[in-house]
């Protein structure tokens, strides 16, 4: 995602120009995430300065299932893919592109994952931890109600979504409808 001209220039304060393009890089992808694209200016900048770049090799593993690493990434180049271990084996869920936000929810408490997720390609993704995170919301406390508002709203359409996709002879389907009740 990288804009023509960044980090072209001599020599002279390259490091600099390089670190300014890399962070309204961050900047323009957390106002494309639903997770961080309604919240103040200010606060979304100094979330941007905090995210780091990391790049993973095809069959590495951003996470795994059962552990708190309290990171949420956003995809920027690659392919990831999503998996479950139960008693009968490892399932694929599903794969995650370019462009896809995963783990928005670790970022404000302890979690434990419920699944794996490895690269399928080479990787490279936008990460933000819990701590770091935290710390943002420290300098901007009138943030939080609209960071649960967010995740309400996110919960909402993830279950209109679900029904638009559930059938109503799926008897196993119905158990699992409701979770905007909760």
């Amino acid at each position: 995602m990288q804009r023509k001209g960044c980090c072209m220039n001599s020599n002279s304060g390259k490091n600099e120009t390089c670190q300014s393009c890399e962070f309204q890089d961050n900047l323009d992808i957390l106002r494309q995430i639903n997770f961080f694209s309604h919240l103040p200016l200010e606060a979304l900048k100094v979330v941007a300065y905090l995210c780091t770049r990391e790049t993973f090799k095809e069959g590495e593993y951003l996470f795994h299932q059962n552990e708190d690493d309290g990171l949420a990434f956003y995809i920027i180049s690659g392919k990831a893919t999503l998996f479950h271990k139960d008693k009968d084996g490892e399932h694929m869920i599903r794969n995650y592109l370019e462009g896809e936000f995963v783990g928005g929810l670790t970022l404000l408490g302890p979690l434990h994952r419920l699944f794996s997720l490895q690269s399928t390609t080479d990787l490279t993704c936008l990460m933000l931890n819990r701590e770091k995170f935290t710390k943002a919301l420290e300098q901007f406390p009138d943030l939080m109600p609209k960071i649960l508002k967010i995740v309400v709203d996110i919960v909402r359409a993830w279950e209109e979504r679900f029904l638009s996709d559930y059938t109503a002879s799926c008897d196993a389907c119905k158990h699992h409808i409701g979770v905007s009740l909760v």
